[in-house]
């Protein structure tokens, strides 16, 4: 039976799951070979269940927790930092009229306020940085459930401290330690990391970009829906109970991926966590070009780093920015209130879906870099608006142009999947979940010191610096399709 008629048939799992059994074997003995680790076929849940599920559960629990709770800590520390500094922050006489100069102390405010996400992003995520990768590689021996469950108990148990300092109106420092401890099981990275390596488990390689962007749209769904709710229920009952929200939705979470979701591959009982191996692997990954069937050499090592690249660029634009629309909006001009800020999140979050409709649409007709290249045209247009947005009909209007602005990372790590061997799926996600990481560090670190250093001359200077940064993975991955066509061309040409 043809491929394509048996995907009509069957569930999208299965089918990955025996189209690939043909290449494990091979796959297997070559990773051996390297002293690399191996993955072998699924095993069963703990519970059965009647129609086939997989990962994307579990990605939309833990975005949802993450989205609903991102905006309120950045919106808690401000409401905090203006109590100590004597700030009233409700007052909106300058919002209502532009020629007013912003008070000395609103800028202070949103001065500390960047700074002190600066800190917490830079704790959680430095030390993420180290074990992100450690969970991922582990997982081709461990298992993916592991990475699953372990991350989500982590950001529950950030949830409890948030909790804590909230209920007890403890110093916001203690938000840090929250973060380190989230850091330490691995944060919301290391579910990314989990989902994309099951999800490139069980699909194959035709199939693959179009799984990857259904993941993308879990995130930005569950994005737009905790923000709707977040903005509403701040505003009527506090920051309290929708922090309770996010950890029951963290322990359910990782109760769905106990319970539900079937192994991807094999667990190795005597798979031990701590050993430099899991390093060692993407390691190799990166400086040989990894077992690959498509070969390796310069040329393919090459293309593997310049993808991450521009993986790098495009997440760390999306991480950086995404930090400073709330703090954009919270000031004058704009003023925004919680029910703003929340529609205006859902708004941003709505492209993740528009995205998807755009990528399925446009690869009927247009090859995965170019797909690409569309969505990258889309956020530098939509970041362009947001930088000199001082009404809140601009402001929307810059959503609006970003309506395909997610095209981009699903196709690219499509295209980092494709390039590595079957087996090598969990080492390749697990530093891809370290660039990932690395992202937020530097998008934190860059974008929060930027924006407060740049207030005097132009406030959405930010942004306008964003756009140009997207600017350079548009040209290389234009470039790489040009070489592919063209070489191509020349070996069509010489056959």
């Amino acid at each position: 039976m043809d491929e394509p008629d048996t995907a009509a048939i069957l569930p999208g799992d299965l089918l990955g799951a025996s189209s690939t059994d043909d290449q494990l074997s091979d796959s297997v003995d070559r990773k051996e070979e390297a002293g690399l680790p191996t993955t072998t076929r699924s095993v069963p849940s703990p519970c059965t269940c009647p129609v086939p599920v997989s990962v994307e559960p579990v990605l939309f629990l833990s975005m949802f927790s993450l989205a609903l709770q991102a905006p309120l800590s950045t919106q808690y520390l401000w409401d905090r930092i203006s109590e100590d500094l004597g700030f009233n922050g409700s007052k909106r006489s300058e919002c209502s009229n532009s020629s007013v100069d912003p008070d000395p102390l609103q800028k202070e405010v949103e001065t500390l306020t960047a700074h002190w996400n600066l800190y917490i992003s830079l704790g959680g995520f430095s030390v993420g940085l180290l074990v992100v990768p450690l969970l991922g590689s582990w997982s081709d021996v461990a298992g993916r459930r592991p990475v699953l469950i372990l991350p989500n108990f982590g950001l529950a148990l950030q949830a409890v401290v948030y909790l804590v300092v909230m209920y007890l109106k403890l110093p916001v420092v203690y938000f840090l330690v929250g973060r380190l401890l989230s850091g330490l099981s691995g944060d919301f990275n290391a579910i990314l990391a989990g989902c994309f390596a099951y999800v490139a488990d069980i699909s194959d390689k035709r199939s693959r970009t179009f799984r990857v962007a259904v993941l993308e749209a879990c995130l930005g769904v569950s994005g737009m829906l905790a923000s709707i709710i977040g903005g509403q229920w701040r505003r009527a009952q506090g920051y309290i109970n929708p922090f309770w929200l996010v950890l029951a939705t963290n322990l359910a979470s990782a109760l769905y991926a106990y319970l539900f979701v079937r192994e991807s591959v094999h667990p190795d009982p005597s798979a031990r966590l701590f050993t430099t191996r899991h390093h060692k692997a993407v390691w190799h990954l990166y400086s040989t070009g990894g077992v690959s069937s498509e070969g390796g050499g310069p040329l393919h090592r090459g293309k593997l780093w310049l993808y991450t690249l521009c993986f790098f660029l495009v997440v760390g634009v999306h991480f950086g920015s995404r930090e400073l629309y709330v703090l954009y909006q919270l000031s004058s001009p704009l003023c925004w209130g919680s029910a703003l800020i929340g529609y205006g999140l859902a708004a941003h979050n709505l492209a993740y879906l528009s995205s998807l409709l755009g990528l399925r649409i446009m690869q009927r007709c247009l090859q995965d870099s170019w797909v690409a290249l569309v969505g990258l045209v889309s956020n530098i247009t939509g970041l362009v608006v947001f930088s000199v947005a001082d009404t809140t009909q601009l402001m929307f209007t810059g959503y609006g142009l970003c309506f395909l602005f997610m095209a981009s990372t699903p196709v690219l790590r499509s295209k980092l999947s494709k390039l590595v061997d079957p087996s090598e799926q969990g080492t390749l996600f697990a530093s891809v979940a370290c660039v990932e990481s690395l992202c937020f560090l530097v998008g934190s670190s860059v974008f929060n010191t930027l924006y407060p250093a740049t207030l005097h001359f132009m406030k959405g200077f930010t942004f306008l610096f964003a756009a140009i940064i997207l600017v350079i993975p548009a040209g290389i991955i234009g470039a790489l399709q040009c070489f592919d066509q063209r070489r191509e061309h020349r070996d069509s040409d010489a056959s």
